[in-house]
C-alpha cells in the first residue's frame, strides 16, 4: 500500500481545438481543506523582523568572519536582533532624506552579507520596493536593471563600485549610491560630476534616526522585484507582492511543523546562495521569522567549506553541484580506508537503507549502526546539520541517497522559479520513497499537468505527462512593464512553467524534460534535448554535457565536460602522461569518452536520432563568467552555440567525412 500525499480537487479536461488536454488539479494532502492564506495581522515582512526582535532582541542575527590578516579569517562575529533591527529603521530614515518614497524602487547590489539584508530590511520598513542587481552578470545587466525598474538608490558592494560607476552616466533614475563599506574620495567626485551622491555605509547611517514613524504597509503592496537571468534575451523583472512572499515563508513553517521539525531559536542557517535570487531570500527571511541565526559565507569559493566547519550550521540549502562535492569527499575518504572498514561502511550502508526502504524515519532507521559508523560523515558540513534542502536543479538519485542514509539529517529536494516565489514543490523530508522527486504541491499551491502532444507527452494517461502548471497564492504578479510576455506564460489563471513533469502513484512529482528545449532534425523528428542530456549525464565520465543539432543536420553532436580523475585514470592505464587539456585534445580519448556515452546510449534505449555521434572533450567547466550558464547552472544554449560554433562545425565536418 503507496500513501498517497496530494489530494484531487478538479477532474481532468480533455483537449478542444484551442487547447491541449489538462491533468486533474491536485493539492498537497496538508492543503485539502484549504490552500495556506496570509493571516490578516501581516502586511509586510518587516513583521517578522519587528517580532522577532521584540521577542528575542539579543539573539545573534546576522554572523560573518572578518579577516585576521592578509590569509586567515578569524571566527564568526554577530550583530544582535536588536542592533540589525535597529540598522535598518536607521538605514530607512536616511533613504527618507535622499527622497525614497514608500513605492520607490531601491537596488541592492553584492555577495551576500549582512549589509545586504539590513538594506532589504530597510525597504520593508519603509515600504520601499528592493531590486537586487545580479552580482553575476557583470554592468551590462545591471544597467539594463537600473534603468527598467528605475532605481532611485542602490546599495554596492565596496568592490562593486566601479561597475555601477562605469554605468552611471546611463543611469538616469539613480541618485544615490551607499557602499557596504568604504568609498574613496576620487569615487565620490566621480559620481558628483554625473549628479549623484555616494556615500560609505557609515556616513549614510548618520543621516537618519531611530525616532522617524515607520509608514503603513500594505500585503498588496509590491516586496520586489526580482529580475531572471534566463537563458534568452533580456532580464525579466518579476514581481513579487508583500503577500506571496510571506505565505512562502509560512508555508515552509507548516509543511516542516507538520512533518519534521520547524526552525527555532536555536537554528544556524548558512547563507552562501546568491541573495540575489529567491532561493535564499526566502531561507533568510524564514530565520528571520523563525528567530535563527544566519551565517555568511565569505563570498570566496576557495574558503566555503571552510566557513562552513566555522559555522557548523543546522540548517543547509544547497545546490547539486555543492553536495555532489560534498559527496566525492567522503568518497574519496572511504575509498582510501583499509578494506575491512570499507566492507563494514558498505553492510552499514545497505542495512540502514533497508530500514529506510522500509519507510522508518531518519531518526528510527537503524540509530546504533549509524551512531557506529556513519556519524562522523555529518562533520563534512560542520557536525551539527540536521536539515539539508536542495534546490535549483535536480539532485542525482545516487547523492541524494547517499546523503539521506548516511548524514543523519533529513534531506528534502525541491522545486520552483522566481516565478512561484521560490519552493512550489518540495520532498517530504521523512519519506523515503521520495528520493529522486520534488515532491508535493506546497500548501500554497494547486497544480496540474497539461499534454504537450509534440513532445509526446499525455496528461490524461495511465503515466501522466506535461507542462507543470501553477496557481495559487504564491505566484508573482506579472513581468514589470512586460504584459505581453506576461500573457503568455498566464493562461486562464495558471501558470505555465516551461517544465515537464511526471506524476508518481504517491503523489510526487518528478522533472523529465523543458517543454523549450525542443529542435527538430533534418529527417523531422523532434528532439528533446534536455531529456536526452540527463540521460548522458548518468555517466560517470563526464560532469557537464551539451547536446546539439539542428534542422540542417541528422544527427547530434556534444561538448562534453570529462570527469578530470577519471580521464586522468584511463591515461595513467595507457602509459599517456599529458597533461589534463592535452588529454581532452586526444583523438583516443575523445574516443573512449564517446564509447562510454554510446552505452549510456543503449541502457536508456536512446532511439537512433538521438544518439551522439562526436564530441569535443573541453577542460574548462561550463560557467557565468563566460556567459554559458545561469547563477542557478542552467544551460544557455545560444550563447553555447556562440562560443562553441567553430568546435559544432568541425564535429559536424568530421562526421561527415567518415560517412563518405
Amino acid at each position: 500500500m503507496v500513501d498517497v500525499y496530494t489530494v484531487k480537487v478538479e477532474e481532468a479536461r480533455s483537449a478542444t481545438h484551442e487547447k491541449p488536454s489538462a491533468g486533474p488539479v491536485y493539492r498537497c494532502i496538508y492543503a485539502k481543506d484549504g490552500l495556506l492564506e496570509l493571516p490578516s495581522h501581516f502586511q509586510s515582512p518587516w513583521d517578522f523582523l519587528r517580532d522577532s526582535a521584540a521577542r528575542s532582541p539579543s539573539k545573534p542575527m546576522l554572523g560573518r568572519r572578518h579577516k585576521t590578516d592578509s590569509t586567515k579569517a578569524g571566527p564568526y562575529e554577530w550583530l544582535t536582533y536588536e542592533e540589525a533591527y535597529n540598522a535598518a529603521i536607521q538605514i530607512g530614515s536616511s533613504m527618507r532624506t535622499r527622497g525614497v518614497n514608500p513605492g520607490d524602487r531601491c537596488g541592492i547590489y553584492g555577495s551576500n552579507c549582512p549589509e545586504w539584508i539590513i538594506a532589504m530590511e530597510a525597504c520593508n520598513s519603509y515600504a520601499v520596493t528592493y531590486v537586487p542587481l545580479y552580482d553575476t552578470l557583470g554592468p551590462n545587466a545591471v544597467e539594463f536593471i537600473i534603468n527598467h525598474a528605475e532605481v532611485s538608490i542602490a546599495f554596492v558592494q565596496q568592490s562593486k563600485i566601479p561597475s555601477i560607476l562605469s554605468c552611471l552616466g546611463r543611469c538616469a533614475s539613480l541618485k544615490t549610491i551607499v557602499s557596504f563599506g568604504n568609498v574613496s574620495t576620487a569615487q565620490k567626485k566621480e559620481a558628483e560630476e554625473l549628479g549623484v551622491s555616494c556615500f560609505s555605509w557609515g556616513e549614510f547611517l548618520q543621516l537618519g534616526n531611530l525616532d522617524l514613524d515607520l509608514p503603513l504597509k500594505n500585503k498588496t503592496s509590491i516586496c520586489t522585484i526580482m529580475y531572471t537571468s534566463g537563458t534568452t534575451g533580456e532580464p525579466k523583472g518579476v514581481i513579487i507582492k508583500n503577500e506571496a512572499f510571506m505565505t512562502e515563508v509560512l508555508s515552509i513553517d507548516q509543511i516542516l511543523s507538520l512533518t519534521d521539525k520547524a526552525a527555532t531559536e536555536d537554528d544556524v542557517y548558512f547563507s552562501f546562495l546568491p541573495l540575489a535570487h529567491v532561493y535564499d531570500q526566502i531561507m533568510v527571511t524564514y530565520s528571520l521569522y523563525k528567530g535563527s541565526s544566519i551565517g555568511f559565507w565569505q563570498g570566496d569559493i576557495r574558503f566555503l567549506m571552510e566557513d562552513i566547519q566555522t559555522l557548523q550550521p543546522t540548517i543547509f540549502c544547497g545546490v547539486p553541484r555543492i553536495y555532489d562535492r560534498v559527496y566525492a569527499g567522503i568518497n574519496s575518504k572511504i575509498s582510501s580506508e583499509g578494506s575491512w572498514k570499507k566492507t563494514l561502511f558498505q553492510y552499514a550502508y545497505n542495512y540502514k537503507l533497508g530500514y529506510l526502504n522500509s519507510g522508518l524515519p531518519q531518526d528510527k532507521a537503524a540509530p546504533w549502526i549509524h551512531k557506529l559508523v556513519f556519524d562522523k560523515i555529518k562533520h563534512a558540513l560542520g557536525g551539527r546539520v540536521r536539515l539539508m534542502l536542495s534546490g535549483a536543479a535536480p539532485l542525482s538519485m545516487n547523492v541524494e541517497e547517499f546523503l539521506r542514509v548516511t548524514f543523519g539529517a533529513t534531506l528534502a529536494q525541491g522545486y520552483g522559479l522566481t516565478e512561484s516565489c521560490a519552493g512550489c514543490f518540495s520532498a517530504i523530508t521523512n519519506v523515503f520513497s521520495m528520493t529522486g522527486t520534488v515532491g508535493v504541491p506546497m500548501t500554497t499551491i494547486e497544480a496540474r499537468l497539461e499534454s504537450v502532444p509534440e513532445m509526446e507527452y499525455d496528461a490524461l494517461s495511465n503515466q501522466p505527462r506535461g507542462e507543470i502548471c501553477l496557481r495559487g497564492n504564491t505566484l508573482f504578479s506579472g513581468y514589470h512593464k512586460r504584459q505581453d510576455l506576461t500573457e503568455e506564460v498566464m493562461v486562464d489563471g495558471w501558470f505555465h512553467t516551461g517544465d515537464i513533469g511526471e506524476w508518481l502513484p504517491n503523489g510526487a512529482m518528478k522533472i523529465i524534460d523543458r517543454k523549450k528545449n525542443i529542435f527538430k532534425l533534418s529527417q523531422g523528428e523532434y528532439v528533446a534535448v534536455e531529456n536526452i542530456e540527463n540521460k548522458y549525464l548518468q555517466c560517470p565520465l563526464i560532469t557537464s554535457i551539451w547536446v546539439y543539432g539542428n534542422s540542417f543536420e541528422s544527427f547530434l553532436v556534444a561538448i562534453v565536460i570529462p570527469e578530470k580523475q577519471a580521464l586522468e585514470d584511463w591515461a595513467a592505464k595507457h602509459n599517456l602522461s599529458d597533461d589534463f587539456k592535452s588529454l581532452c585534445e586526444n583523438i583516443k580519448a575523445r574516443k573512449y569518452i564517446l564509447d562510454e556515452l554510446n552505452s549510456v546510449d543503449q541502457k536508456h534505449q536512446l532511439r537512433g536520432f538521438e544518439l551522439i555521434k562526436a564530441v569535443h572533450l573541453e577542460p574548462t567547466p561550463f560557467d557565468v563568467e563566460r556567459d554559458l550558464i545561469t547563477p542557478t547552472f542552467k544551460l544557455k544554449r545560444p550563447q553555447l552555440l556562440k562560443h562553441y560554433k567553430d568546435c559544432i562545425d568541425l564535429l559536424y565536418k568530421e562526421v561527415k567525412g567518415a560517412m563518405v
